[in-house]
């Protein structure tokens, strides 16, 4: 690799998942590493396969994928965490190990109650372990930014002696500033033997919101690999953005003098489809994906727009992938204009998705005077979801009013053919909808959270509701779209109920909600 070339690793089906209620399920961890990999990522690290057997088989699925990029997972510095990441990783063509252990003295004391000497020698058999098993090896020092100086150079030269061909330095909290992690990267460069034979990555948290900022500046001092996810989702207050941080090095190329491999024209419809499988909304004004992006209201700006774009864009719509197309089709259009409006808007869907996509837009444009991109975004993110079964909602009827309460009947089709249907009577029309579904299916929820966006403008616009409900103590989260928000909010507690279901089949029932394994961090 050129020095002047930026991998991207992104950690968005690892990290990214850490963050609470992201947990993803196999199909739909599939469907973000293909868009990964039209997003041209050099690394996708898939996932921690020592956390769970669910994980062990997410990454493995995703290795079999083969669809370009390096597969990684993560493991820490014990045989048995790097062989189950072998074992995960290998069907890919290109794969790698990812090993770590913390080094920072808060870490070292209260953690590991492991001394320097130690810790470098976990990190060296790791790390020739896991060259015994794969050529392509990447050592991380957990909470590095709050490492001595001296002691992560001693840590860093150690690793590179011992076969790492990628060291990453974290800044796991979110501690560091942009100046002082400068002087880190700068530290290791003029201190480190060899360093200039590996790969330098860095690796940040956004906890003081100044993890894009820390990561160009490591980008700036030298360091050729970022680890980021789609719209900066992780731990607490995320990770470093992956659409932040290219199109700041793509926008400000003659500062940086570098650039990466990214088709940028995929990052919008990347960053809506991980916000439709994670339930996590994308802020109206988030940097480059946000709605309100590339907007202007305030007249001076509108008056300059019309003059030039350049005024006050720096930045171009259609770089990212977002189109600025209003309405678009109607009832009467036809499936090869869908199509050619689905990949316009950059998203590429195999024969059974279109048809049941083209079928949902024939359902709504009969529904709504007006159909736009939002429309067809939000049919696309649910195509995957509605026909994951087993029950699929035949139709419901709901009535409510001021002065009395409310009434839900719905009849449900399961896989077989067979229908059930039920009613309910509560305070209100999603409470009697969602009983009637827990009276229907025999599963009973929790509600833990119900939110509503709107997917496009006017008031027939399609409502995007996203549920999360607990089940034997473990969060489920559901996606539902529609012109009627009782209904959207229907289908969401039904993909919860069959997420449930599914779960209860494959005997997961016992296995534990999550792992302590799994709050790893780096």
């Amino acid at each position: 690799m050129s020095d002047d070339r930026v991998k991207i690793f992104d950690t968005t089906l690892r990290d990214g998942e850490q963050a609470p209620g992201c947990s993803m399920t196999l199909r739909e961890k599939l469907r973000v590493a293909k868009a990964l990999s039209d997003l041209r990522v050099d690394v996708i690290e898939a996932g921690f396969p020592a956390a769970s057997p669910g994980d062990f088989e997410a990454v493995q699925g995703i290795a079999e994928l083969n669809s370009g990029p390096i597969v990684c997972g993560l493991a820490r510095c014990n045989p048995e965490d790097i062989e189950k990441v072998h074992a995960a990783v290998k069907a890919a063509d290109r794969h790698r190990i990812h090993v770590f252990v913390a080094t920072s003295a808060i870490h070292r004391q209260y953690k590991l109650k492991m001394a320097k000497e130690e810790i470098i020698k976990s990190a060296v058999g790791a790390i020739r372990l896991a060259r015994e098993l794969c050529d392509d090896v990447e050592f991380s020092p957990e909470d590095a930014s709050r490492t001595e100086l001296s002691y992560l150079a001693e840590v860093v030269a150690a690793a590179i002696e011992a076969g790492a061909t990628t060291v990453n330095i974290p800044d796991t909290v979110g501690y560091t500033v942009p100046t002082e992690f400068d002087r880190l990267f700068r530290y290791l460069k003029d201190n480190v033997p060899r360093i200039d034979d590996i790969t330098l990555s860095v690796h940040c948290h956004n906890d003081l919101g100044m993890a894009v900022a820390n990561s160009l500046a490591a980008v700036a001092a030298g360091a050729r690999q970022v680890e980021c996810t789609i719209n900066g989702i992780g731990e607490r207050a995320g990770n470093c953005s992956l659409e932040e941080v290219v199109m700041a090095i793509k926008t400000r190329a003659e500062h940086f003098g570098v650039d990466t491999g990214i088709e940028t024209t995929r990052l919008y419809p990347t960053a809506r489809l991980v916000s439709s499988i994670t339930g996590m909304p994308i802020p109206r004004n988030k940097a480059i994906v946000g709605e309100n992006a590339f907007a202007h209201e305030a007249g001076i700006h509108q008056h300059g727009m019309l003059q030039h774009h350049s005024t006050y864009e720096i930045m171009r719509p259609a770089d990212v992938g977002l189109s600025r197309s209003n309405l678009v089709l109607g009832k009467h259009s036809g499936r090869h204009a869908f199509r050619d409006r689905v990949r316009e808007l950059g998203f590429e869907l195999d024969e059974f998705e279109l048809n049941r996509a083209f079928q949902e837009f024939k359902k709504l444009a009969d529904k709504k005077k007006d159909m736009y991109d939002g429309d067809i975004e939000a049919i696309i993110m649910n195509v995957d979801s509605a026909s994951s079964g087993p029950w699929v909602l035949r139709s419901m009827q709901v009535s409510s009013g001021t002065d009395r309460p409310s009434n839900a009947s719905i009849a449900l089709i399961d896989e077989h053919g067979s229908e059930v249907a039920e009613t309910a009577e509560a305070s209100g029309p999603v409470e009697a909808a969602f009983e009637a579904l827990e009276r229907a299916t025999g599963v009973r929820l929790t509600l833990q959270k119900f939110e509503l966006h709107s997917a496009t403008v006017g008031d027939d616009a399609q409502g995007e509701v996203t549920v999360v409900a607990d089940h034997d103590g473990q969060p489920y989260r559901g996606h539902g779209t529609s012109v009627d928000i009782v209904e959207a909010g229907s289908r969401a507690y039904l993909e919860v109920i069959n997420r449930v279901l599914r779960r209860r089949e494959r005997g997961l029932d016992s296995l534990p909600a999550s792992s302590d394994i799994n709050r790893a961090s780096i």
